[in-house]
């Protein structure tokens, strides 16, 4: 059967059968590694593949297998549940009990399963029953028990370069017995440029490359132009949403604009918006960079964000995100102060240390005789009354925390100014004599 009319994906029939053939991930596979090692002496150990789509996890929990001669059974997190789970414990029980023959348990997205299904298989790890091989694309210390995480190793897999990409369609057009048999000739260009547009994903590239050549086949023109008509209407670069592509992205915008970088945070917000991100979950976290990063270094920026904020509510696409971008490049460029937001993390710890502190009597509210009777508001010297409109040595802390400092304002901006301010109130504090509590 020719190799482009088998039923078979195009991708799957290219899946690499022996390490030499597996194309990336240098950091783990180089001579002298963990994991080649695991591979060349056919004793694979538990482990977590951690990668993003298309780089690889399934390839090499096969070439683990292969080269252990053991049994694999795949499972998809996705469809399986615990039944599946002793299903495929009983099977590996009974391949060692009649063959000897070891078993490796594939879980593909592991990280869909709940806890109890992590549980269900841990103590079949645990004895050696079958070596288990999870592969995710979430940060596994956020998706999976720490229990499972103590008995497996994690390998962190990257996504491919469009070079090791570029090897994976040579082979994909040139291989007569699983690939297209060199009957589709590709120019250099279109070969680069689909190494570039998979985006990291090699399993993307050959999904379009086998989509053009049924394509190409049925209109009679050229794969090139048919692989240009399968490509234009794009995928995006890669996003994840909710997942850790989607955070890292959101922190890497954050960083650039607290490292004053307006280029950077540029590029950020435009990858965002490419993967489908909503442009109003960006306008949310500018107005939280506004207040932990800037302050009173420059409020405007606050209020910038919030108007990109609104006029993305109004106008939509793309009139509102290119306020955002606005208010992404004025927040880069301002002055910086993290002051207040490390001053209000500073009070809630004192509020979560001390409790619940009495309201000093001259500060409480005294709206009734009784209130008044019990001396609430006795003694509170009204501001506007003294000179300057400022009580000079009052205190309005409760009596344990009178001492207590949060906000230290910053030389920068605005907040400079600020700093002055609140240095002369405390001198004329100092000066006064005048304390509430001794």
């Amino acid at each position: 059967m020719p190799a482009d009319d088998s039923p078979r994906p195009l991708a799957d029939r290219l899946r690499p059968r022996r390490l030499d053939e597996f194309v990336g991930q240098s950091h783990l596979l180089a001579p002298g590694k963990p994991l080649r090692a695991a591979i060349e002496r056919g004793q694979p150990h538990s482990m977590v593949l951690w990668g993003p789509p298309g780089a690889g996890k399934t390839t090499l929990a096969e070439l683990l297998a292969g080269a252990g001669q053991a049994e694999f059974i795949r499972l998809s997190a996705v469809m399986a549940g615990v039944r599946d789970v002793r299903a495929a414990v009983e099977r590996a029980q009974a391949l060692w009990r009649d063959r000897r023959r070891r078993t490796i348990l594939f879980v593909d997205e592991v990280h869909r399963f709940n806890k109890a299904q992590q549980d269900a298989f841990l103590p079949y790890v645990e004895d050696g029953t079958l070596t288990f091989i999870g592969a995710t694309t979430e940060n596994p210390g956020f998706a999976l028990n720490n229990a499972l995480l103590s008995r497996v190793r994690v390998y962190v897999l990257n996504s491919l370069d469009p070079t090791a990409i570029r090897q994976v369609v040579d082979r994909a057009l040139s291989d007569a017995e699983r690939g297209l048999g060199g009957r589709w000739p590709l120019s250099e260009a279109a070969r680069e440029r689909l190494a570039q547009s998979a985006d990291g994903d090699a399993r993307r590239a050959l999904i379009w490359l086998e989509l053009a050549a049924e394509l190409a086949g049925a209109q009679g023109v050229a794969l090139e132009t048919a692989l240009a008509e399968v490509m234009s209407g794009g995928a995006g670069r890669r996003f994840d949403r909710g997942g850790d592509l989607f955070y890292d992205q959101i922190s890497a915008l954050h960083k650039a604009v607290r490292g004053s970088s307006p280029d950077a945070a540029l590029y950020w917000f435009a990858r965002m918006l490419d993967g489908g991100c909503d442009p109003l979950y960006i306008a949310r976290r500018v107005a939280r960079m506004a207040s932990e990063d800037i302050g009173n270094a420059d409020p405007r920026a606050l209020q910038l964000a919030l108007n990109a904020w609104e006029a993305q509510e109004r106008m939509g696409s793309p009139e509102g995100e290119l306020a955002l971008a606005q208010a992404i490049v004025y927040l880069a460029v301002a002055a910086k102060s993290n002051a207040v937001y490390t001053a209000f993390a500073a009070a809630r710890r004192d509020v979560e240390r001390h409790g619940t502190l009495e309201v000093p009597p001259h500060l409480r509210n005294a709206p009734t005789a009784l209130a008044r009777e019990s001396g609430h508001g006795e003694g509170y010297r009204y501001a506007h009354d003294e000179p300057n409109a400022y009580a000079a040595g009052e205190c309005y802390f409760p009596e344990a925390l009178q001492d207590a400092r949060y906000y230290q304002p910053t030389a920068n901006g605005l907040e400079g100014r600020i700093g002055e301010k609140l240095e002369r109130l405390r001198d004329w504090d100092r000066q006064s004599g005048w304390r509430r509590y001794p």
